[in-house]
């Protein structure tokens, strides 16, 4: 594992309660509303990543960088038959597997540590989703054109935008805690789509995050 995917691990496994709890709401009233108010997207990417999925009844997913496997386990609720989720913090596994379990879906989930660039599945999925993981990535390159590979339908991604009043105060909060976060502007994500090699592809803006869904085919 290099320096820069360490440095993630070991943040991601310091705030693994931070994290879901933006979810869960297991918070006091004043912190629920700073996420309500300020983190709002958070929430619409879910509602967005889950309806661009569509059908997910019967069909395999990736989740790249599952976190703490509140998508991963979603989809198995919602009748996929296969739900991969890859992750580099361990504590974050660990969680999705308890969800699994309690969720009563882990016959269909199948959590692993690692990361993409050095996973080779056994067989293609239809749908790979990357939410909230190229904040994190230097080079995004590299891992839209692995998630390209190994799907024969859609990925699905968030990235977060570059001209926003959070940006900066992000980045330096989250350089604080040693952990470097990057912003994408369209222009961006336009060339990285294209050099990926998706068909074509959609972008929706979301607050402060761009939503995209990159196609393998042309047609619908």
């Amino acid at each position: 594992m290099n320096q820069e995917l360490t440095t993630q691990k070991n943040y991601w496994d310091r705030t693994v309660s931070d994290f879901d709890a933006i979810y869960s709401h297991r918070k006091n009233k004043f912190d629920n509303w700073i996420d309500a108010t300020f983190r709002w997207d958070m929430y619409a990417r879910f509602d967005y990543t889950m309806a661009h999925s569509e059908p997910i009844a019967g069909r395999a997913f990736l989740d790249v960088g599952c976190g703490t496997g509140r998508y991963a386990v979603e989809f198995a609720k919602r009748g996929a038959t296969r739900v991969v989720g890859i992750d580099i913090a361990a504590n974050m596994l660990e969680v999705c597997e308890q969800r699994a379990q309690t969720e009563n879906v882990a016959e269909h989930c199948e959590f692993a540590q690692g990361d993409l660039l050095a996973y080779a599945p056994r067989e293609k999925f239809d749908v790979v989703i990357g939410i909230g993981l190229f904040d994190y990535i230097r080079d995004a390159l590299p891992v839209l054109s692995k998630m390209r590979a190994v799907v024969t339908d859609r990925a699905i991604v968030t990235l977060p935008r570059f001209w926003t009043w959070r940006a900066p105060v992000r980045k330096v909060r989250l350089a604080l805690q040693g952990c470097p976060v990057y912003f994408y502007t369209r222009e961006k994500i336009d060339a990285l789509m294209k050099q990926a090699g998706f068909a074509r592809y959609e972008m929706e803006q979301v607050g402060q995050l761009w939503c995209v869904t990159g196609y393998v085919s042309r047609s619908t």
